[in-house]
């Protein structure tokens, strides 16, 4: 009997190491992350302390080509292993006139492909429509980057705009078809210029929700606009792809409010030559049309509770009717909304279905516009995800999708 005993408790001291092995990599890794955050905050702050001259350009602006390089700097604070730049770039506007834009490049570090990194442009969803909400300018230029890490560590370059309107001062872009898309393929243009990034042609477009319009234009002016980037795909998650539908179904509520009081000024200003400003504000009631020029200039992840202050007294009294069904905004919307001419190249679609901004039937109605256009399409839903969580959630299917692409591609039968 005595004999079993020390046999019984033999693998304890073993266990006991084992189980200290595992707390000091714990600590160790700990440790490396919290000097990552450490060292990525420190020099972050002193790359805060630069953005203010590095965004302020001579008037009048420079002119250039589309996607020619303005201005351009390291990121000191970029995450370990990589290299990173803020950039501002030529693009064009809805009229087609020549404007400075803002953004970030991020590459993974080691030896590139022979033809150069495959660039992921990156569309982010809303963050405001003035030029403080940019994603570049904060202390962290890449946390609104949904996937940053595990697309890098797949060996894409990741190239983000903040859109018109955003970083530099200029005419907001907001939900505006044209100038978004320009602006997300002229980064791309930006990309291939810069030293030491070893981008090459081949080019996925990515974005969520605002992104998701953004990119979805892109994919469909992409030939025409730049036929010289080899698009490969376009993914989106839960994408503002109609914005007819975004507008009657989120009007009444602190979400439409908010989508509509930056989307007016600038839509204002866009179609000046087809509307006065009378026409485009028409459809506000008077506490609306009060309230539209301090919630514009607003930004929504950082001044939530201004956002409130106002837009909560205002649901279901912003506007005197759907804007979806009272011209001009109907047309206008119509034009912004994606669509319009059939995308050539395969389509990823993730949707949440607990989505209360970007509803499923919205997707599932744009789905079933792609389908009858031909698209080669992956559509994937995600029961319980909302719409902040949609990018996140369609995450692991869009990194199964993505080696997919290119030559000898078996379309997707999501279309039956």
């Amino acid at each position: 009997m005595d004999s079993g005993a020390p046999a019984a408790h033999a693998h304890r001291p073993r266990r006991r190491r084992i189980l200290l092995i595992i707390g000091a990599v714990l600590v160790v890794v700990l440790g490396l992350a919290a000097a990552e955050f450490a060292r990525r905050y420190i020099e972050g702050q002193a790359d805060l302390k630069t953005d203010p001259a590095f965004y302020s350009l001579p008037s009048p602006a420079p002119t250039g080509d589309p996607g020619e390089i303005i201005r351009i700097e390291p990121i000191a604070s970029a995450p370990a292993g990589t290299s990173a730049w803020r950039v501002i770039y030529h693009s064009r506007d809805l009229a087609g006139d020549d404007i400075p834009v803002s953004g970030v490049v991020i590459v993974p570090e080691g030896p590139a492909p022979e033809n150069g990194r495959t660039v992921i442009s990156w569309a982010h969803p809303t963050t405001g429509a003035a030029a403080q909400c940019a994603p570049s300018l904060g202390l962290d230029p890449f946390q609104y980057i949904e996937g940053l890490h595990e697309l890098l560590a797949e060996g894409y370059a990741i190239a983000a705009t903040d859109y018109p309107g955003l970083g530099i001062e200029g005419q907001s872009s907001y939900l505006l078809g044209v100038p978004e898309s320009n602006s997300v393929l002229d980064i791309v243009r930006a990309a291939r210029t810069i030293d030491g990034a070893d981008i090459g042609d081949r080019v996925v477009l990515w974005g969520h929700s605002q992104g998701g319009q953004a990119v979805l234009f892109a994919a469909e002016r992409a030939s025409s606009y730049a036929p010289e980037l080899k698009l490969q795909g376009v993914a989106v998650a839960a994408p503002a792809a109609n914005l007819n539908a975004l507008m009657t179904d989120d009007i009444i509520d602190l979400s439409g409010v908010t989508i509509a009081s930056l989307a007016i000024p600038a839509y204002t200003v866009a179609y000046a030559d087809r509307y006065t400003a009378d026409e485009i504000t028409a459809i506000l009631t008077p506490a609306g049309a009060k309230a539209t020029p301090e919630m514009a200039e607003l930004c929504l992840l950082t001044q939530t509770k201004e956002l409130h202050a106002i837009a909560d007294p205002l649901g279901g009294g912003y506007v005197t009717s759907d804007p979806a069904t009272t011209e001009p905004w109907k047309t206008l919307l119509e034009e912004n909304s994606a669509g319009g001419q059939p995308v050539t190249v395969p389509v990823f679609v993730g949707q949440g279905e607990a989505d209360q901004l970007v509803r499923p039937s919205a997707t599932e109605a744009y789905v079933k516009l792609l389908c009858s256009q031909q698209a080669d399409l992956t559509f994937h839903t995600y029961p319980d995800i909302n719409h902040g969580l949609a990018a996140y959630a369609a995450l692991p299917d869009l990194l199964l999708w993505l080696p997919t692409l290119g030559d000898g591609r078996t379309p997707s039968g999501n279309c039956g």
